[in-house]
């Protein structure tokens, strides 16, 4: 019912009553009535329309001064509704008591020929989940948020910190608001202590709702799975334990999803993409089904990895270990020398992995000529899958391909989980390779079920919008570079021209890295608009069931359609009703899993220079802001250089020149800029790291302490 009222107020621009849009939907029964207006309010709390004070209807984009949305409060404590094409400014008089991550009404209103906000009302505030410490205040506990944005003050019900001390990290949620933003929170889970090993790691992934444990339910289902692939699960498979096949992971990877095998033809090849088949030990709606959907995917946070599903699968039946049987699903593609699918095939299989193999050991092979003495038989092999893998580029290149290059940081953590060291993760023709074949089973699988016209979970990227690239190339502007080419329309070759540019430029990865955020985020969709960043009309994740839920559907959808031939119908409308709601989910859980990703590196980074602190490095200006400038490191810590520093001038920030800039001495610090920096404070609890300038005067020497 929802979509359907919003479809009907979409082309509205005057609010509507409850029983105009009960007419409009043609609703008869009192019970429907009842349901409709219990569906506009659940809209109207999730900021999907506005009530006004008549009790009628609209939806907030056919509203020209309201708008509702998420509120971000920064630093300095003003803050930003997230909105598209571009956030909204809040002034933090305008707040109107907002705090961090609430929901919220605000009317739009020009302030010095800017468009700025004031917050109306607050829609809705989550009172779940909130992470904190816990501090006894004259023996009343009480919580010390670990989100210091979100200003209100939290008194712990006693019933629920009897097993609490001064410093125990706990899951809390707020039942009673006493006055204006202070509450009354229950506890509802102990993480730990905040000195013990790996606490911080869990404090992160509770907030964003990653949880370590299973369900009894999943973990009785667990223990039911068999730990060797018995002779009556082969039936119906195809047996390709003959055939050279192995898989290529980091070296400690325990999770292994995909295997590979390789036939050199004449004018072709053979390249077998072999999946580890997931969905016949987590079957639909079962225990381990329903947890693997909560989480939505594994989250890899720093050196630990909270699993998709129990490590007796992850790890076990379903992982493709060497020299054991396991269960798959295989897409076997001929593939001429062009890089085209000739001819494939999807079936249920199984296979036995004739060596587990790394991409260090890989690389030394493709790259260096050095071959370990184990990987000595395989070496054809690797080489053939390697002039494949390049075939496949180039073809995908050909196609719109977008290969920003970019490097991720690799942390190196002690027994204790301390981070003791960072480098930057290489990506080599290993890495490169399996990449390229995953791609291409990928679009092979996704294409095959586009053209039979049946529900499927679809990888999607949407073009990015025209003002953000006419605003990076602005930017590449104001650095001194010139563009050549027509700009106008936006196809994947027209960020393939960008990126070819800018490529050999000292700012190049700091300007692929501004060009890939201009772009849409990829998500998972029922409806298929093509990948724009792969240049790929048709594409789905089908990789990685192991530690993605969309793969997982994937398979299973496979299964439905192509192996038991379940294509009545019932099973079309059931998908078709199902896989809308399952894709958002699968899109949420991956944001969530990123986020937090993002923010274990950023605390470990801050961890690792707390021991540095008084070292100078060189760096490259990244971010510039009102409150000054990011500069990041070769091994990719960043930290912030407050404008209060440079006390040689009186600087402010010149967003339309990407600069900031001296008011008397016109002394100039823009994006990609050398800097030499000293590190004066670091915190891992803040996540926070903070520089000086080093040029020469002792600015930094004599700003240490007063930072401090």
């Amino acid at each position: 019912m929802k979509q359907d009222i919003l479809d009907i107020l979409k082309n509205k621009y005057e609010a509507l009553d409850l029983i105009t849009i009960n007419d409009l939907l043609e609703l008869e029964t009192p019970e429907e009535l009842k349901e409709l207006e219990l569906t506009l309010e659940e809209l109207v709390n999730e900021a999907k329309i506005y009530k006004t004070k008549k009790d009628k209807y609209i939806l907030y984009e056919n509203c020209k001064d309201l708008k509702a949305g998420k509120i971000s409060i920064n630093k300095a404590g003003n803050g930003y509704v997230l909105l598209e094409p571009e956030d909204l400014y809040i002034n933090s008089t305008n707040l109107n008591n907002a705090v961090d991550g609430d929901t919220v009404l605000v009317e739009i209103f020009d302030y010095k020929g800017k468009k700025e906000g004031r917050v109306l009302r607050i829609i809705n505030r989550d009172t779940k989940n909130i992470i904190g410490e816990v501090i006894f205040k004259n023996k009343i506990p009480t919580l010390k948020l670990d989100d210091t944005k979100k200003k209100i003050n939290v008194e712990l019900d006693p019933n629920t910190t009897i097993n609490c001390v001064d410093g125990t990290k706990v899951v809390v949620n707020l039942v009673k608001e006493k006055t204006r933003n202070n509450y009354i929170g229950r506890v509802v889970t102990i993480i730990g202590h905040k000195d013990d090993p790996g606490v911080d790691i869990k404090t992160i992934a509770y907030k964003y709702e990653i949880y370590e444990e299973f369900s009894k339910e999943s973990n009785d289902q667990t223990d039911s799975i068999p730990t060797e692939v018995s002779e009556e699960e082969l039936k119906g498979r195809k047996d390709l334990t003959n055939e050279i096949i192995f898989t290529i992971d980091g070296d400690d990877t325990k999770d292994i999803d995909d295997a590979i095998s390789i036939k050199k033809n004449k004018n072709s090849y053979t390249l077998g993409v072999h999946i580890a088949d997931v969905s016949h030990y987590v079957t639909k709606d079962s225990p381990l089904d329903q947890d693997a959907f909560r989480r939505g995917t594994s989250s890899y946070l720093a050196y630990s990895v909270i699993p998709m599903l129990p490590h007796k699968l992850s790890n076990g039946i379903c992982s493709l270990n060497p020299n054991v049987i396991r269960l798959t699903l295989s897409c076997v593609m001929e593939i001429d020398l062009k890089g085209n699918v000739i001819n494939y095939d999807i079936f249920p299989s199984y296979i036995k992995s004739a060596k587990k193999m790394t991409y260090n050991k890989v690389n030394d092979i493709l790259m260096r000529n050095i071959v370990a003495e184990d990987y000595a038989p395989f070496v054809d092999k690797l080489k053939d899958m390697n002039t494949l893998a390049k075939i496949l580029r180039k073809h995908k290149e050909n196609k719109g391909y977008i290969d920003f290059n970019i490097p991720e940081p690799k942390l190196i953590c002690n027994e204790e989980g301390k981070c003791i060291d960072i480098k930057k993760y290489p990506r080599e023709d290993g890495e490169n390779l399996i990449e390229d074949f995953m791609i291409a089973a990928n679009e092979t699988v996704a294409s095959h079920i586009f053209n039979m016209s049946l529900p499927f979970i679809y990888r999607v990227h949407d073009e990015p919008k025209a003002e953000k690239i006419e605003s990076f190339i602005h930017l590449v502007s104001l650095l001194g570079y010139r563009l050549t080419g027509n700009f106008k329309t936006i196809k994947p070759t027209t960020m393939q021209k960008l990126i070819s540019q800018i490529k050999d430029k000292p700012e190049s990865g700091i300007l692929s890295e501004i060009l890939l955020r201009s772009m849409a985020k990829a998500v998972y969709s029922k409806d298929n608009i093509g990948h724009f960043g792969l240049g790929s009309s048709c594409y789905t994740h089908f990789t990685s069931p192991i530690r993605r839920y969309p793969d997982l559907m994937v398979h299973r959808l496979l299964r439905t359609y192509l192996f038991e031939n379940h294509i009545d119908n019932a099973t079309i409308d059931y998908w078709n009703q199902n896989l809308d709601y399952i894709a958002l989910n699968c899109s949420n859980r991956e944001q969530a899993a990123v986020d937090a990703e993002r923010e274990v590196d950023d605390m470990k980074m801050a961890e690792y220079m707390e021991n540095h602190i008084g070292e100078t490095y060189t760096g490259t200006i990244t971010t510039l802001t009102n409150y000054g400038m990011f500069v990041a490191l070769d091994n990719m810590v960043e930290g912030l250089v407050h404008i209060n520093t440079l006390e040689d001038d009186y600087y402010s920030y010149v967003p339309e020149l990407f600069s900031i800039i001296g008011q008397r001495t016109k002394k100039r610090y823009r994006l990609g800029s050398k800097v030499k920096v000293k590190c004066i404070g670091a915190s891992k609890a803040s996540k926070t790291i903070d520089f000086v300038l080093l040029d020469g005067d002792k600015r930094g020497n004599q700003k240490s302490q007063s930072i401090l």
